[in-house]
């Protein structure tokens, strides 16, 4: 008897406590869920060791972080990010290297440079021996039968001797190549070439244009301007199955250069086709996500044109795809280039004092496009280089955004070279962001100063630091490819629709500039502006710091896409790419900005390093 009720005492000792106790339990439910959140919160990863500069402004630096399923769980010093650790957690010791965000690369036509990479690098090449060994190396890597394309080569740098289809005939007899000269306005074809476009001693010369033959009066395989339509149009389009091995071949070298999100402006320029872009989403991204071939994270904008098309894709699907694609907006041109004097100005060129650049579409078709795409929700980007073209799109923009309804829209101009006094501000004003290239005020700093006049030049050209200073949103990019496989896929899809002549293929040629994925170099660039054979910067007042370089590569890239959320920042949440440095030395970083990549991370997994024989963590 004593026994059941001191039993029964102790249940009801038991119940009222937990009666009782309940309003305290509802009024730490906080403090219980963090709990529950902190017992499953195991890291995957633990990065320890190193100067961590996070791009997030509210921790900019640690010394170590947790990565958990793809993502960073906790930024901060080591003690905090042990406690993440278990028995089976990995550990990454940096020995005190610096570590970055991954890099977001604003533009690039990433399939091209792709194919890029498997075409004839001859740029450079100094003698005759080694132009013939430079093809008969890549010949060895083709198909028989197949097209060995390539270009670059300059006859200057090796005493002047023009290239003859004599020279190539014997390595590559069962292949036809074409190899465009550096400047675009010749190509060499060998004779197999020749012989599958019916060109012999009987062809006239093309309006605009000249075969060059030997003094028995035959072809010498050297074509001049419009004279190189003759072959262009029996080069193939690369295949499905190229097309995606380029796709591998981009990721792999993007990767090498700290890469990990590029924003694609795919296979789409003035004259050529807007299906491209749309057949690379499908034959190629689509192929690539599904069968787990995505190595890099893509974010694409297709032309304008197609705007409705886009629409109708991310009413399907959404914006995200997948981790790895994003649906980004549309882009449209609105000038051309410096260096072919098409980019479009307030005032006319120093060198062509008739010629105040191009306006290479019209402006109310421009407009009623931005407004319908703008009006869907899609994301707005336009090329635009001369002060004129800039103002021409910030005014269309400011006026597009007039209709009161409040939207975060991030509006892009792609380049943004030449501005115009007063235009900087606007930028800030309006919210638009300046998507620009650093490395190509290198090319661009000899030629502005002849084509605008020093002063003129000095006052308008890639002002970065300006930019910065009125609050504009900067956007780093490389323009990746080089120009050579361009001016031959761009020639053959206008010639087939217009009367080229030299003025276009100067257009494409400037337009398209020796552009590449490396944006330490770029940030370099930005941080130096020493042109090639200068000995001080070109503009010295709009150097950045170091700091500012890396955002406009990382978290100011990522929200110039509206991928912020995702990427851009060491930050707990977003997916885990970072890439480790060669330096230890944050100073000496920011003040010589030499350094080379170690390894890149993607979603915390090692998918680049320097060292072949390191295994993914």
């Amino acid at each position: 008897m004593n026994t059941f009720w001191v039993t029964l005492s102790a249940s009801v000792i038991v119940v009222l406590l937990s009666i009782a106790s309940l309003p305290l339990l509802n009024n730490n439910a906080n403090y219980l869920k963090y709990l529950r959140r902190s017992s499953s919160e195991v890291a995957d990863l633990v990065v320890t060791n190193g100067t961590i500069y996070t791009s997030d402004d509210s921790l900019p630096f640690a010394d170590s972080m947790a990565i958990s399923n793809s993502r960073i769980l906790r930024v901060g010093n080591y003690s905090s990010i042990k406690k993440l650790a278990r028995t089976l957690t990995k550990e990454l010791n940096l020995h005190g290297k610096i570590v970055v965000p991954g890099f977001i690369d604003s533009h690039v036509h990433f399939i091209p440079g792709g194919l890029q990479m498997a075409r004839v690098e001859l740029r450079g090449v100094n003698t005759k021996d080694l132009f013939v060994e430079k093809i008969r190396k890549a010949v060895a890597n083709v198909k028989e039968g197949s097209w060995l394309l390539g270009g670059g080569w300059n006859n200057d740098i090796w005493g002047g001797d023009l290239p003859m289809a004599s020279w190539i005939d014997s390595v590559t007899p069962h292949n036809p190549v074409w190899l465009a000269r550096m400047d675009g306005h010749m190509g060499l074809a060998n004779t197999l070439a020749l012989t599958l476009a019916g060109i012999s001693r009987n062809n006239e010369n093309p309006n605009g244009g000249a075969i060059i033959r030997n003094n028995d009066g035959e072809p010498t395989g050297l074509l001049i301007d419009s004279a190189m339509k003759l072959v262009l149009p029996h080069i193939p389009e690369a295949s499905v199955d190229e097309r995606r091995e380029a796709l591998l071949r981009a990721s792999s070298h993007a990767l090498k250069r700290g890469v990990t999100t590029v924003v694609d402006f795919g296979r789409y320029f003035p004259g050529s086709s807007p299906e491209y872009p749309w057949d690379d989403f499908s034959d190629v991204y689509r192929w690539a996500d599904l069968s787990g071939n995505m190595m890099t994270r893509i974010c694409l904008f297709f032309p304008m044109e197609t705007w409705s098309r886009l629409v109708d894709l991310m009413s399907k699907s959404g914006r995200v795809l997948s981790q790895w694609i994003y649906l980004g907006g549309v882009k449209a041109f609105a000038d051309g280039s410096l260096g072919s004097n098409s980019a479009f100005f307030h005032e006319p060129y120093a060198d062509d004092l008739n010629n105040y650049g191009l306006q290479v579409v019209d402006l109310d078709s421009l407009y009623n496009m931005t407004f319908s795409s703008d009006k869907s929700g899609l994301q707005v980007s336009i090329h635009a280089i001369g002060d004129r073209a800039n103002d021409l799109i910030l005014d269309m923009y400011a006026s597009v955004a007039s209709d009161k309804q409040i939207r975060d829209r991030r509006f892009r101009i792609e380049h943004a070279q030449h501005l115009a006094p007063g235009t900087v501000a606007r930028f800030g004003e309006q919210s638009v962001v300046a998507s620009v290239q650093p490395d190509h005020l290198l090319d661009d700093a000899d030629s502005a100063s002849k084509k605008l006049g020093c002063e003129r030049a000095e006052r308008g050209s890639y002002l970065f630091k300006s930019l910065l200073t009125k609050n504009a949103q900067l956007a780093f990019g490389s323009d990746w490819p080089v120009c050579d496989f361009w001016i031959s896929s761009l020639y053959v899809s206008v010639s087939t629709r217009f009367p080229v002549n030299s003025f276009v293929m100067c257009f494409f040629c400037c337009l398209f500039q020796v552009a590449d994925i490396n944006p330490l170099k770029s940030i370099r660039t930005s941080m130096k502006r020493v042109p090639p054979g200068w000995e001080k910067a070109w503009i010295p007042s709009e150097c950045l710091c170091l700091k500012d370089a890396l955002n406009a590569y990382t978290i100011s890239a990522a929200h110039a896409c509206f991928l912020d959320k995702y990427v851009g920042s060491l930050s707990p949440g977003k997916y885990a790419d970072f890439v480790v440095l060669s330096t230890n030395s944050w100073e000496d970083f920011a003040t010589e900005v030499f350094a080379d990549v170690e390894a890149t991370y993607v979603g915390g997994f090692k998918a680049y390093s320097i060292r072949p024989e390191d295994k993914s963590e």
